[in-house]
């Protein structure tokens, strides 16, 4: 019964969740930073979507409700890309990028040791090397962000 009202307080959100979700712009970054290192992988396994849950509870401790909004995100963000074919891993990373140019302080959003936890949900050497250049990506871009604000 919890998940069934979740559901639909999630579809009904997700028709108005830049009015019903607070922070909504700064939950709806975060899940690209998480899509962004899932959708290096074209068949993304289970185990990343434990990870963003994990990392979701741990961001929005007090929250349930705003980590599985941040989960579901993902999922949704994930989908797009792998299955919608509606966007594509270069239009997320315009999008992050935009994003930061907006909201520098988002730059402060970036956990590299967090996400480093996805390089283990894969044997496949070449999506292994992909999310490191995405980590090292993110972690430049997240430097560089962070220095303008100074």
């Amino acid at each position: 019964m919890k998940k069934l009202g979740f559901r639909l307080k999630h579809k009904f959100f997700n028709a108005f969740r830049e009015i019903f979700v607070h922070h909504h712009n700064s939950l709806e970054f975060r899940a690209k930073i998480l899509a962004l290192i899932i959708a290096a992988d074209e068949h993304p396994k289970v185990d990343n979507y434990i990870i963003v849950k994990r990392i979701a509870d741990e961001i929005y401790k007090d929250d349930e409700d705003r980590a599985n909004l941040l989960l579901m995100r993902t999922k949704e963000i994930i989908e797009q890309i792998h299955v919608k074919k509606q966007y594509t891993v270069d239009a997320l990373v315009d999008s992050i990028v935009k994003n930061l140019k907006k909201v520098p302080r988002y730059a402060k959003k970036i956990d590299v040791d967090q996400l480093e936890d996805f390089l283990h949900t894969t044997y496949d050497e070449d999506i292994i090397l992909y999310r490191r250049n995405i980590l090292e990506f993110l972690e430049r871009l997240k430097e560089e962000t962070l220095e303008k604000l100074k």
